[in-house]
């Protein structure tokens, strides 16, 4: 009997973007394992400066985890990378590989999620097979200094009718924006610096879970 394939967490809730950088000397492993224990299930690894074999190695660990856990594990910019760690897929920015290209070298099989920052990014993401899409900066990030417009709660609630994708909003995000981030119509929110800075990870990621658990759907 065939064995079925292992069923992907839903593109929903809270997605927590793992950074060396961000993290500031903090082991990834372990704030994974502390979100995955307090109720996440979406992770994506993403790190800007370190060599690729460096990459590999703390990617792998964090893929296993994120798999012991039920989790969705995702590879930042890089699809050789997904694809080495068997990552379940890869989130793009609007300077990497053409969604297209990203998904003959992945395969049908796999997620590529693209970032956003404007109504024409939307529609084109959209258009082009995206399976999730990252939206922002809703608040100016605590992560990057050179990063795009600051598109507000408005910009949100704008894009929410030019595609029917899960979107998650991202930038600058903390606990007491959440409700209306939701209300605007985001199907998850990704944190960066609110996980990585936080002294107690799994109070802040009870925090952040808690807040999808409202019987009230996103507006569309």
């Amino acid at each position: 009997m065939p064995i079925a394939p292992p069923t992907r967490s839903p593109l929903n809730g809270l997605y927590v973007i793992l950074d060396p950088d961000a993290a500031q000397g903090r082991l990834l492993l372990d704030m994974l394992k502390q979100a995955a224990d307090s109720g996440a299930r979406l992770f994506q690894y993403r790190d800007k400066t370190s060599s690729m074999l460096a990459s590999y190695r703390r990617a792998l660990p964090l893929r296993q985890a994120a798999k012991d856990a039920g989790g969705t594990f995702l590879v930042n910019d890089r699809c050789d990378l997904a694809l080495a760690v068997d990552a379940d897929g890869v989130h793009l920015g609007q300077e990497d590989l053409p969604l297209r290209m990203a998904r003959a070298i992945m395969g049908a099989g796999k997620l590529i999620g693209i970032s956003t920052h404007n109504d024409a990014q939307v529609t084109a993401a959209s258009q082009a097979g995206a399976d999730y899409l990252g939206f922002g900066p809703i608040f100016p990030p605590g992560s990057k200094r050179d990063h795009d417009p600051v598109v507000g709660i408005d910009g949100l609630r704008r894009i929410r009718r030019l595609t029917s994708l899960p979107v998650f909003a991202i930038g600058g995000i903390a606990i007491d924006h959440v409700r209306s981030i939701i209300e605007a119509g985001a199907d998850g929110v990704a944190i960066i610096s609110a996980i990585a800075q936080a002294n107690d990870v799994p109070a802040v990621t009870r925090s952040f879970v808690s807040q999808f658990r409202s019987p009230n759907p996103p507006v569309r």
